[in-house]
């Protein structure tokens, strides 16, 4: 069994430490895995993008070709639809939903989440404010892993619980349970839509 999946966001975010966590869980799993990281110009906002494969065969390509992704995982919408043509007709898309206005000429938001909504599989949500309202503002990128959660069928939420928990142990337990709360508010949203 194999996951490509696609990280994309804007510098400073935390795609990267989403990417951590994905690959500290594989391979606490015992899987394959491969990443690609580009990171733009993350000072200035900058496009930053991970390609993550994760396998229970070996793999031999770092990177996802296009209409290879089954997952686009993404901290801001407009970087979603970039990334489109790296998705499986039957990928699908979870996103935060509140844009990062970081260029002059940022599309209309309306129009941008139309675009995302008339995707066959999209998960989105405003995880900024679901970060700010439940008092772990710094942990927005968790809350979009916990969405991504169920969409990732070779690690269960609690490798990711494991892994969340070990990369953030340096930094103390008040962090470590900060990130755990918001992955477990991200995972019960996608969880409610995923029921119905």
């Amino acid at each position: 069994m194999k996951i490509d999946l696609k990280l994309c966001g804007v510098g400073g975010q935390g795609i990267l430490t989403i990417a951590t966590v994905l690959g500290e869980a594989a391979t606490a799993a015992g899987l394959q895995l491969k990443q690609a990281e580009v990171h733009g110009m993350s000072q200035r906002g900058g496009d930053v993008q991970s390609d993550l494969r994760l396998s229970t065969e070996p793999i031999w390509s770092d990177l996802i070709p296009l209409g290879g992704a089954d997952l686009i995982v993404s901290m801001e919408p407009m970087e979603a639809l970039r990334y489109l043509p790296y998705l499986r007709a039957d990928g699908a898309v979870v996103t935060a939903s509140r844009p990062l206005v970081n260029i002059p000429d940022y599309p209309d938001e309306a129009a941008l989440l139309a675009e995302l909504d008339s995707l066959p599989k999209v998960v989105r949500l405003d995880i900024e404010q679901v970060a700010r309202d439940s008092g772990v503002p710094r942990s927005a990128n968790m809350v979009l892993l916990g969405m991504a959660a169920p969409y990732i069928p070779l690690l269960e939420p609690d490798s990711l619980r494991a892994a969340i928990s070990r990369i953030f142990s340096r930094k103390g337990e008040s962090i470590v349970q900060a990130n755990l709360q918001a992955f477990d508010l991200g995972l019960e949203h996608s969880m409610k839509l995923v029921s119905q």
